[in-house]
């Protein structure tokens, strides 16, 4: 196949799967600012946000070996690309990119793709825990105590929110073991250990060790010592029930794409809409300081409130040409700003 893309500073932003659930979202966010092109599988399902946000639509699909061919300004990936061909498209024309939808095993992949392509223009790598929400609110806390040794960050997973099938995908990689770094010491755990309880926005919730990217980045890009991530859910049950599978060795004997529809069964219920909300803690030269991060309008809006943050870091000459992530910004603050007018409430306490 020989997907061809080649940037022109008139063209459109192209949103990969830019009428499923965040990138309609981001798309919403994203339209009277820059005029959007929206691909998909099916150019059908798209036609009705197209003409609310007068967007062009086309089609795009991952999985089929039919060339692609546009011109974009930027790139911003909200859907899975497992053979790296939006990366690989996008880096080769010069085209500044983002992608929000990786687990770290193919964050890393990224990277080195990218690596070899020698990019040119910005390809932020923003799959840290919604849309790189997570990164940016952990830069700002750090950089207003002096720097970072510790990150410790626990997500309340609302069941009932607004949520597309690759929301969930986490539940694939619960059997598998990752990477962490802890006191300086890298060493390897399974996914739903080191349970404990925590208040996210009032509400105590059970949560346990998760693999996401930020682990991986926060290392090396902020130099911490320890980088924890958590998730637990707004129904006591389902965490009981899914600590339950994960100590009984559910997940170890699930994998693979036999069970992949039972596993995503387990939590891939999606409602009307819920709260999503997050808890950062972040330890470093001048004590710790604490972020409590809620979006009335769900995980959807918030990472795609993500998204954008990382489309205008691109295209403003925030993020500099080659690879970076979220947290890897010239200026945290403004990214605590950016969240707030979009919406998104935040309290820092001390």
């Amino acid at each position: 196949m020989s997907d061809h893309l080649q940037f022109h500073d008139s063209a459109p932003v192209l949103i990969v799967g830019g009428y499923g659930t965040v990138g309609a979202e981001l798309a919403r966010l994203a339209a009277g600012r820059w005029p959007l092109l929206l691909t998909g599988r099916n150019p059908v399902r798209g036609n009705t946000i197209a003409e609310e946000l007068g967007a062009k639509v086309a089609r795009w699909d991952l999985t089929e070996a039919t060339d692609f061919r546009a011109e974009a300004r930027a790139v911003v990936s909200t859907v899975n690309d497992p053979d790296d061909r939006v990366l690989r498209a996008a880096v080769r024309a010069g085209i500044p990119y983002v992608d929000i939808t990786r687990w770290t095993t193919r964050l890393t992949r990224a990277a080195v793709v990218a690596a070899t392509l020698h990019p040119t223009a910005p390809v932020l790598l923003s799959s840290s825990w919604m849309g790189g929400v997570t990164g940016l609110v952990t830069a700002a806390l750090a950089e207003q105590i002096g720097g970072a040794t510790e990150v410790d960050i626990a997500i309340r997973y609302a069941l009932a929110d607004r949520a597309g099938v690759d929301s969930v995908e986490f539940m694939d990689r619960l059997g598998v073991e990752f990477e962490v770094i802890q006191g300086g010491v890298r060493h390897m755990t399974m996914p739903l250990r080191d349970s404990r309880q925590v208040r996210i926005g009032g509400e105590k919730t059970r949560v346990a060790r998760i693999d996401t990217p930020e682990q991986f980045t926060f290392p090396l890009t902020l130099g911490v010592a320890t980088a924890v991530t958590r998730i637990g859910f707004d129904s006591a049950a389902a965490s009981t029930a899914l600590l339950t599978a994960a100590r009984l060795g559910f997940f170890r004997r699930a994998r693979g794409d036999r069970w992949r529809p039972l596993r995503r069964s387990m939590l891939y219920s999606p409602g009307d809409g819920a709260t999503a909300a997050l808890r950062v803690d972040v330890t470093g030269p001048g004590g710790t300081r604490s972020a409590t991060v809620r979006d009335r309008a769900g995980q959807a809006h918030l990472t795609a409130v993500g998204a954008l943050i990382g489309l205008r870091r691109a295209l403003d000459g925030d993020a500099p040409a080659g690879i970076s992530f979220p947290e890897s910004t010239a200026r945290p603050q403004d990214s605590l700003t950016e969240l707030a007018q979009a919406g998104v409430d935040i309290e820092v306490t001390w």
